[in-house]
């Protein structure tokens, strides 16, 4: 019969209860198979589920699932997941440890400056100007300013000020081809509004549609704002620079670029639940984890 797992369900880039974007994290007794996890993870309903194993040779390994897929990189669940690690005495304030993951090794910390803060650090690729698609601009309802693609397969778009990114109509529905994927929606941060992030008011702001994934929005996109950063702040001249989601779950993050490739993020959480699940036989499956990286 199999043990109950320890869970916690965790609201990240947010200050308050019921905002941000939630992630359940699951910290497992065994590398569990692909499959269970995937049905797991249709089973909680939350943007990502992350799966915490630690190996024989004592190293945590991080895998991300949506309700329909696993993802290569999750900014708000890698956050979630490390201040889990704080809940359960795994990670002490000011401590760090390394994640294995199918992006690399991820330098993660709970921030001893900031009570309830955690910082991650995600890799970051520069975007690579291509067309915009004719049809873009019409689905968005605007005028765009600037289209590039990236690495991590995400497509964004640069708004003009005049546009209320808030209350832009979702289009996930008439997204086609490689914006189906990911697509980040900026603009910068409208100045007759006020809103701060660990003290500061924000510099920029996004929306994330990524029905490709299953999430025809996302809340708060970790490596949405990881990509995006490094323009931000060659653009705005400084290496340190706010991003804020109005999502109806909005939220927002802290972005230190620390090299080309390197972005560190830093934000709050709220742990809504802990406790534990039965969900059965997760189907010990080691080599699933054999992509994971670790340092």
């Amino acid at each position: 019969m199999s043990s109950p797992l320890r869970v916690s369900l965790v609201e990240a880039f947010t200050a308050q209860p019921l905002g941000g974007n939630g992630a359940a994290v699951v910290l497992l007794e065994e590398p569990a198979a692909a499959g269970w996890m995937q049905q797991l993870a249709a089973s909680l309903k939350q943007s990502e589920t992350a799966f915490l194993w630690r190996n024989a040779a004592g190293r945590w390994l991080l895998r991300w699932f949506t309700p329909s897929c696993e993802v290569a990189l999750c900014g708000h669940a890698t956050l979630a997941a490390t201040l889990a690690l704080g809940r359960w005495s795994v990670l002490s304030q000011g401590q760090s440890l390394h994640l294995g993951s199918r992006s690399g090794p991820l330098r993660v910390a709970l921030k001893d400056d900031h009570p309830g803060a955690a910082s991650i650090e995600l890799p970051a690729e520069p975007l690579q100007p291509l067309p915009c698609p004719h049809a873009l601009a019409s689905v968005l309802g605007a005028t765009i300013e600037g289209y590039w693609g990236s690495e991590l397969g995400y497509r964004v778009v640069l708004l003009n000020d005049q546009v209320n990114l808030q209350q832009l109509p979702n289009p996930a529905e008439a997204l086609q081809g490689a914006d189906r994927q990911g697509l980040v929606v900026m603009q910068a941060f409208p100045s007759e509004h006020q809103r701060s992030v660990l003290g500061e008011r924000c510099d920029y702001q996004l929306r994330f549609f990524a029905p490709g994934l299953g999430l025809p929005e996302d809340p708060v996109t970790g490596s949405a704002h990881a990509l995006v950063a490094p323009w931000w702040a060659e653009r705005l001249g400084r290496n340190s620079i706010r991003g804020w989601q109005p999502s109806a779950r909005s939220g927002g993050m802290l972005c230190e670029v620390l090299t080309p490739n390197a972005v560190r993020l830093t934000g709050t959480g709220h742990c809504l639940w802990d406790g534990t699940l039965d969900a059965g036989s997760s189907g010990s499956d080691p080599s699933g984890w054999e992509v994971c990286r670790v340092a």
